[in-house]
């Protein structure tokens, strides 16, 4: 018995050690229940602080939560947005937003009774949403550049700024496997594939993750949502699960990715913030994820309130923490209920202190505790620079897509007037997609003003409709306006520009309206159609019919139908929302001061019939009405140049066949200098798995002069090539 007692003292002494040693264990045992629970809680916080003129303040309501449950992060401080009702105006510029969240944390610091810092969260899927930051092109932009060291200097930027103004955690990027364009939030996606969103993906939290930890979204199966219904069940066995939808999250986990966040949908029933599989096993488990994990906002509610597992929100947010989730965003059921949760033994403390754990764990890698404050003149210096613009130029120009050309473009000395003519030509909101703060339209760059500035030829202008206002139209002055030009540019598509006479769900999520605006897509924003919406169709046709050359631009935030355009336009682009700078690398690709590189990160459908469309799923026949081939397909994209490829070649760099080189010479037949993407594919083989009937298995984006070549290397595994397998190459 004397030795059992010595052993206890014994071990209590080495854990006492232990715990001094470790600042997290050592801070953890001094919070009280109300404490813990605060550094769980994450609450909307745009509206945490007043402004008038240059004063700031902070709100009641802010203030009472620290006193009541200390905080332990915010999210959206900084977010402007017809939701948070703040715009260029009444929201905060770069320096105020420094200033703003150096208060707010002092607060925490000084004011509480362990001083625990503020982690303040802000949404970063294709630049920090705030007033003066920088725009660069959406998801399925960026994943149309196929350039992983050019998305790795965007997401440094984005970190950076965000940093700046004195957050730490940015949300992005998003890496559902999108197959469903009816879906909302198709834009903010990487595309279809998972080796290329994994890969692009990673490349954006290695950039991101040197100034703010990034929050890879939505785990898991988000982007196929029944009938494309927004957060609808995704229906999806596991096989399928682990080989298609999970490994675009897989990979940037296991390189460091600091936070992921949950998907409103469920799989097979079980919704995926309460999937103790999903979380622990695979995540914490297999993945050996460290991080931190967040819901996504008012998931955890949505257990209660719309999945019906959790009988009330105390047992909602038990079904949640149990299940992995460590930070409740929204903040609604960990503030409110997790405190009764535990009363009811429902978690137990060791559940609680788990989540508080990894929440410490990760201010300290961030090192608020060291570093809780940020320079505000620095804030206002970078962030927006003229160098971030440039770089959002750049990201612009290879994210934009050639579909066709018959070869009016690029355009040359015959062509001295041109009419550009559409719904989005010159619409700055239409081109900057959903999760964008509202601009000064001096920082906006319109196909119309990038065509103006470019001074080649000169510029008329009509719009011709809107593009979904049938009332706001004037096709005859489009018509008059084109007869007149040598080229017509045509810029038509959709428009996920959210504005103040919409109404929000409590998630964000705009309400599908009432008026008549020009939104088609965005979250909230599901089709049931991809056609042109408004006049668009008619306005084409018509253009058509004048015989003039005719450029049709696609501004879209979800493949649309474009089978008028690809049978009857001249040339054919797509630039998805391609941010600030669109316009301006427009004009650099219509002109030829930039040869057009970007391939297609998803496949565009033919008609909504053959939903879902996409290049890796197993080989059907035709449909009786038409084919059920995409109208373009994923990886395809037209250059100005002509490349032919040599033999592949295919070399084992080690005795265990484990590590292979493919090369492959390519040459550049074209009249310019242009980038190509090479990518390399395996075919299904012989598996145990029916699954895909090919696979991209790695990539890269090559220059090449004209009349010249170059040998391009690809590296892959054992584990790249199922048996039997045999190599595609396009």
């Amino acid at each position: 018995m004397r030795n059992t007692l010595s052993l206890i003292v014994l071990l209590s002494l080495l854990l006492g050690s232990c715990a001094k040693n470790d600042p997290v264990e050592s801070l953890l045992a001094k919070m009280t229940l109300e404490e813990k629970c605060g550094q769980l809680t994450c609450p909307i916080g745009f509206n945490f602080y007043g402004k008038e003129g240059d004063s700031l303040w902070l709100s009641d309501d802010f203030l009472g939560m620290m006193d009541t449950m200390p905080l332990g992060s915010c999210w959206a401080v900084l977010r402007a947005d017809p939701w948070s009702r703040k715009t260029v105006e009444t929201g905060l510029h770069p320096r105020e937003s420094a200033r703003l969240l150096n208060r707010m944390q002092r607060h925490a610091i000084e004011h509480t009774r362990l001083g625990i810092p503020l982690l303040f969260c802000e949404e970063t899927p294709h630049g920090h949403m705030a007033v003066g930051t920088t725009v660069f092109p959406t998801g399925l932009g960026q994943a149309s550049t196929w350039d992983p060291e050019l998305l790795e200097r965007m997401g440094e930027v984005m970190g950076r700024e965000v940093r700046l103004q004195g957050a730490q955690v940015g949300y992005g990027p998003v890496l559902d496997i999108a197959r469903d364009p009816r879906w909302s939030r198709v834009e903010e996606t990487l595309g279809e594939d998972p080796c290329l969103s994994g890969t692009l993906g990673t490349a954006i939290v290695k950039g991101m993750q040197r100034h703010v930890a990034a929050t890879l979204k939505h785990l898991a199966a988000y982007g196929i949502p029944q009938g494309g219904h927004n957060a609808a069940t995704a229906d999806v066995g596991p096989n399928r699960l682990m080989n298609d939808y999970l490994p675009s999250f897989e990979r940037p986990i296991r390189e460091g990715a600091l936070s992921v966040m949950t998907s409103y949908n469920s799989i097979d029933g079980v919704p995926c913030t309460s999937n103790h599989w999903l979380l622990q096993e695979v995540l914490r488990d297999a993945w050996e994820f460290k991080g931190v994990v967040f819901s996504d906002l008012n998931a955890v509610n949505a257990l209660y309130a719309t999945h019906h597992v959790a009988a009330d929100p105390a047992e909602a947010a038990a079904l949640a923490l149990k299940a992995g989730v460590d930070i409740d965003l929204g903040g609604y059921n960990y503030g409110g209920f997790l405190k009764e949760a535990l009363r009811r033994g429902l978690v137990s403390e060791t559940d609680i202190d788990r989540a508080v754990r990894h929440v410490l764990q990760l201010k300290y890698d961030l090192g608020l505790f060291d570093h809780p404050y940020v320079d505000e003149a620095l804030a206002e210096k970078e962030v927006g620079s003229e160098e971030h613009r440039q770089l959002a130029k750049q990201v612009a120009l290879e994210s934009t897509v050639l579909l066709k050309n018959n070869g009016i473009l690029p355009f040359g000395e015959s062509v001295r007037k041109i009419a550009v003519i559409g719904p989005n030509a010159d619409a700055m909101y239409n081109q900057l997609g959903d999760y964008t703060a509202p601009q000064d339209p001096e920082r906006v760059v319109t196909p119309l003003e990038g065509l103006c500035a470019k001074g080649r030829a000169e510029v008329v202008y009509a719009k011709g409709c809107a593009v979904r206002d049938t009332l706001d139209a004037d096709l005859d002055e489009a018509v008059r306006v084109a007869r007149t030009a040598d080229a017509v540019v045509v810029v038509v598509g959709g428009s996920s520009a959210r504005d103040f006479k919409t109404s929000y769900e409590e998630t964000g999520a705009a309400i599908v309206d009432t008026h008549v605006s020009d939104m088609d897509c965005g979250e909230g924003y599901d089709r049931s159609t991809l056609r042109l919406l408004g006049l668009q169709e008619t306005l084409l046709k018509r253009l058509y019919d004048l015989g003039k050359p005719v450029v049709t631009v696609y501004i879209q935030g979800r493949p649309l139908d474009m089978n008028l355009a690809a049978e009857r336009s001249d040339a054919l682009l797509t630039m998805w929302y391609p941010g600030m700078e669109g316009g301006s690398a427009l004009a650099d690709i219509l002109w030829g001061d930039y040869n057009p590189s970007g391939k297609l990160p998803v496949s565009i459908p033919r008609s909504v019939g053959q939903l879902p469309v996409y290049y890796s799923q197993p080989l059907t026949g035709d449909y009786l009405e038409e084919t059920s081939k995409p109208l373009y397909s994923f990886g395809y994209g037209l250059s100005y140049s002509h490349f032919e490829y040599g033999e592949w070649k295919v070399d084992t760099l080690d005795r265990n066949d484990t590590l292979y080189r493919v090369s492959v010479e390519v040459y550049n037949y074209g009249p310019y200098d242009g980038e190509e993407v090479v990518q390399f594919y395996l075919n299904q083989g012989t598996s145990k798995l029916a699954l895909s009937s090919k696979l991209l298995k790695c990539f890269r984006r090559v220059f090449i002069k004209k009349s010249e070549s170059v040998e391009v290397e690809l590296f892959l595994t054992a584990s790249d090539f199922p048996s039997n397998s045999l190599i595609i190459v396009k």
